[in-house]
């Protein structure tokens, strides 16, 4: 077993491939996609000396397990859980030399939703759109992972900035989203609005890399009937009919037809990725930039 792959011992709830993500598509209809938790995926890249555009493995809740073929460096982040290798303990959040037939556990979450785990050289299935990601709502990039799958891995090449240790931010308590209010704000009640910016809400079981969806006081609508489809970006805050706010995250469709209130500032999208149900949610109000 000398060749550059790993193979998949338990593929886990939902472990997909993803990177940075297919950025410039959306108006062929092609969403975003790429981590949730970008700076989670970046940081266990850089644990092994990849660049922080390499593909990684997103896992779901309770991780997954795998098999080298070669000794490669790997590195677990994102949402705490157990690491063990050939049922050894073995640092989280730092870089791990796993021999090749060992098989590398990633655990169930401690507390979050995703963790990370990126092999040195980058998972090197093929690109498409210039991403290695995988896409749930429009199919493109690789399926997600089941049990038997092979990935190849990249070839370790000049070494970049490398950190032996990667603190990272705990899974959020309360997860505080800033919101800019618009582009349809003016289609709710000013009653609506009040109590999108001062009432608490609650991260709903339904969330997935989608949308997060919150279960909390419905917002009600001072304009009836339908709005055309149109353009949806990453963050918006989109609310259908039952008027429990929804916030698109990275494989949200690229138009819609149900009237957004407002758009979260993107860097707040990392801890959304981590929210477990049952998280409260806040909704700020800030100006525009």
């Amino acid at each position: 077993m000398t060749d550059r792959a790993v193979a998949v011992v338990r593929a886990g709830a939902l472990t997909t491939v993803q990177d940075r993500g297919r950025h410039g598509h959306a108006h062929l209809g092609v969403p975003r996609s790429g981590a949730l938790d970008l700076p989670a995926a970046a940081l266990v890249n850089r644990l092994v000396g990849n660049p922080p555009d390499a593909a990684v493995l997103e896992t779901t809740l309770n991780g997954c397990a795998v098999r080298p073929r070669c000794d490669v460096d790997v590195a677990v982040g994102g949402a705490p859980c157990p690491v063990t290798v050939d049922g050894r303990p073995v640092p989280w959040s730092a870089p791990v030399r796993v021999p090749a037939g060992a098989v590398l556990e990633v655990g169930t979450a401690v507390s979050g939703v995703r963790s990370y785990v990126a092999f040195a050289g980058g998972v090197a299935v093929e690109p498409v759109l210039g991403s290695r990601s995988t896409d749930l709502l429009s199919g493109l990039g690789p399926a997600p992972l089941a049990d038997g799958t092979v990935l190849p891995l990249g070839h370790v090449t000049a070494a970049h900035a490398r950190a032996e240790v990667g603190p990272q931010p705990g899974p959020p308590r309360e997860l505080v989203l800033r919101v800019t209010l618009g582009p349809r704000h003016d289609w709710f009640t000013d009653a609506a609005l009040r109590t999108l910016t001062t009432r608490a809400y609650r991260v709903s079981s339904a969330s997935n890399r989608i949308g997060l969806r919150t279960e909390g006081p419905p917002l009600q609508r001072a304009v009836d009937g339908e709005l055309p489809s149109e353009g949806m970006v990453l963050g918006a805050v989109q609310v259908p009919p039952d008027g429990r706010p929804v916030v698109f995250l990275a494989d949200h469709p690229t138009t819609g037809g149900y009237p957004v209130i407002a758009v979260v500032r993107e860097p707040d999208l990392a801890a959304a990725a981590q929210a477990t149900p049952g998280t409260p949610v806040r909704f700020v109000a800030v100006r525009r930039r």
